[in-house]
């Protein structure tokens, strides 16, 4: 196993490779910033005094991978993420230094609007998210990954100066359809919300010999689990009447089909994006499928696989069984102890 951290500060390296004594990347699909780092480093001489020291917090970032050296010297790894340094402390004798570090969406979640920012005058979904990214980081590299790159017209909404601008493009993102992250590559992602039924199966776990699962553990729950959807959408920059629509699960076979014994449980969902019945109404039915999905989860113990995403679809054979899953959350350490834990969302049956 090979870990390489690189300290970097303005677009050039300071420490080309870090010596870590323990450290571990957290990626959850969850939340708002999706991947985070934790590091213990033993020599108290990177402890950060002044400004421009490598693990200082005035911009340094560090850049993370993970890999594999094979027995003939040959080296394959995968990043792991690039990450701004935050809160780095320690004793200053003896150390160690402890730090923690978040992806590039923490930028644009620090740079609230100054003053009442409008999406008027963008043509589509991608071109708003654009311009509100690179106000902030002109460099950044965005990729739209939705189905057929799709793009559509963006409605007229405004956001108050204070408001969070990492909130408006995720809300621009929603109404689209899709969602935003940084992925390990430090690009701004824009995709299709994952679906176990649809997804490629990107990694086996099995258990036994030759299998990568350690252990599992699995619960059930109701919570954030609904069989109806009410979008709303209320924009005042446009002048237009509240709009707003339903959709119900009415599927006879579902066990959560409206009026059935799961009983009635609406979620409800708004955005001033949505301008129309018509867009409601799409919202409401692409939420749906989401709103329904079993609220089952799987906690499990593997061998660590660095190039995992948060929502990759995972077959798991355990107890008998076969599962299709999705990613939502993970950790993976920096070190050759221990294993990579994973919380998964979903479990549907994986058919032949």
């Amino acid at each position: 196993m090979t870990v390489s951290i690189t300290a970097m500060y303005a677009g050039l390296v300071t420490v080309a490779d870090l010596r870590i004594a323990d450290g571990a990347v957290m990626v959850d699909r969850g939340s708002k910033i999706r991947r985070s780092l934790s590091l213990t480093i033993s020599d108290p001489k990177l402890l950060p005094w002044a400004e421009l020291d490598p693990l200082a917090v005035y911009g340094q970032t560090l850049v993370v991978t993970r890999g594999i050296r094979y027995a003939g010297g040959l080296e394959e790894s995968v990043s792991l993420g690039t990450f701004r340094i935050d809160e780095p402390q320690g004793d200053v004798h003896f150390g160690p230094v402890t730090l923690t570090g978040k992806s590039s969406e923490c930028h644009i979640i620090d740079d609230k609007f100054m003053a009442p920012k409008s999406t008027r005058g963008y043509g589509n979904c991608v071109d708003a998210i654009e311009a509100l990214i690179r106000e902030t980081l002109p460099d950044a590299i965005i990729v739209n990954a939705t189905a057929g790159e799709r793009n559509p017209a963006c409605a007229v909404a405004t956001w108050n100066a204070n408001s969070d601008r990492w909130d408006a493009v995720q809300q621009i993102a929603l109404a689209m359809q899709a969602e935003i992250y940084v992925d390990a590559l430090d690009r701004f992602v824009i995709a299709d919300l994952p679906d176990v039924l649809s997804s490629n199966v990107v990694w086996d776990i099995a258990e036994g010999e030759g299998g990568t699962l350690m252990s599992a553990s699995r619960q059930m729950s109701r919570t954030a689990v609904y069989n109806a959807v009410v979008a709303s959408g209320e924009n005042t920059s446009s002048g237009a009447a509240p709009v707003s629509a339903v959709a119900y699960d009415n599927d006879p076979n579902s066990p959560t089909r409206w009026g059935g014994p799961f009983g009635r449980v609406p979620k409800f969902i708004s955005s001033a994006l949505w301008a129309s019945q018509g867009a409601c109404q799409s919202a409401a039915d692409y939420a749906l499928f989401d709103a329904t999905a079993r609220n089952v989860s799987t906690s499990i113990s593997a061998v660590p696989n660095a190039a995992l995403e948060a929502g990759d679809c995972l077959r798991v054979a355990y107890a008998g069984r076969k599962e299709l899953f999705l990613a939502q959350s993970f950790t993976i350490p920096l070190t050759a102890e221990g294993a990579a834990s994973l919380t998964l969302r979903g479990g549907k049956a994986d058919t032949p």
